[in-house]
């Protein structure tokens, strides 16, 4: 089946940006005559389905985010993400607006103050939270996330954690653990399989206390200490980690610093989502690169469609630094 052309191919083609494409098949003003006429000459050429492009003007979008996430530990990855949304937003000419939301808040009348006219929610939420959501009957665009019917745009979590894996394995490493802080947030499940998925084509079987699943406290840095730790304290302890984010990384290699565990020389350490600190962290951290600001000008790209793909995938990229390397 053919792939759909996109609005991001036509500007590939043009060589013009997205929001110029966009403007251009809406008839928007903001270009010249002869630009709008050959992106329009291009788009037909390749086919363009224009039944794609919502006839309802978005005007004002909000991002969502979980509570939990609105967090020290977590802004590296989100804020870049709200970057990526913004900048697209500002081609189309569309209002950005944020907010936090958990469990027992006012969900509709707190999202009703911002007069969206459509949502994009990122990061874990709650079954429950995003059934009120969807209760709204506004244009919503998952980020970090997947739920059945829902458009969404996602980094490639399998692959990432099988690159991780694999890396480890091709440093020698054969016991190799998987420290996660809970399995209910889709984009640890499919770093998880991807680990799983690299280990059993190696035809190696770890432990089941090699996945190590951080204690459910309200602090969620002290959770991954204690993780760690039980981790380091098995009779066979690891000899390398692959940390859900860079962020839980960075916990394995404080704990490690005071008990005395070399990196890499005792236990080799990957990390995920490339954040600015991986780079600066001693030794610097082998990750997985995730674009945080494409995810958020796809994300913006799918609320602009109509038919969109209904699980966008995005490539990621294995960067080896000292943390895994003997």
């Amino acid at each position: 089946m053919t792939k759909p052309v996109r609005i991001r191919d036509i500007a590939e083609a043009c060589g013009v940006s997205v929001g110029a494409v966009s403007r251009a098949l809406k008839g928007q003003p903001g270009l010249r005559e002869d630009t709008r006429l050959r992106i329009i000459s291009v788009a037909q050429q390749q086919g363009y389905d224009f039944s794609r492009l919502r006839t309802d003007k978005i005007k004002r979008v909000l991002f969502l985010l979980h509570r939990q996430h609105n967090i020290s530990r977590a802004l590296p990855f989100y804020s870049q993400l709200l970057l990526g949304i913004e900048d697209n937003c500002r081609d189309h000419g569309i209002a950005l607006s944020f907010l936090s939301i958990g469990p027992g808040d006012a969900v509709s009348e707190q999202v009703l103050l911002h007069q969206p006219d459509a949502l994009i929610c990122a990061g874990f939420f709650e079954p429950e939270l995003l059934g009120l959501l969807q209760q709204m009957k506004l244009p919503l665009v998952l980020v970090d996330l997947w739920a059945p019917d829902l458009p969404c745009v996602n980094p490639d979590n399998t692959q990432g954690g099988y690159l991780a894996t694999q890396h480890l394995i091709a440093q020698g490493r054969s016991r190799i653990a998987f420290l996660a802080s809970t399995l209910a947030h889709y984009s640890i499940r499919q770093r998880e399989k991807g680990y799983r998925q690299a280990l059993y084509e190696a035809r190696l079987l770890m432990p089941p206390e090699y996945e190590a699943i951080a204690p459910p406290l309200l602090d969620t840095e002290q959770s991954l200490v204690e993780a760690v730790n039980e981790l380091l304290s098995l009779p066979e302890p690891p000899d390398a980690i692959f940390a859900y984010n860079d962020a839980a990384a960075l916990v394995v290699q404080r704990v490690c610093a005071q008990q005395g565990i070399r990196i890499p020389e005792d236990l080799a350490l990957v990390g995920f989502d490339d954040i600015d600190a991986a780079a600066w962290s001693h030794p610097p951290l082998t990750t997985i690169a995730v674009d945080k600001q494409q995810l958020g000008r796809e994300a913006l790209r799918l609320l602009l469609e109509e038919n969109q793909e209904e699980n966008l995938l995005l490539p990621v990229q294995l960067v080896v630094r000292g943390s895994s390397e003997k």
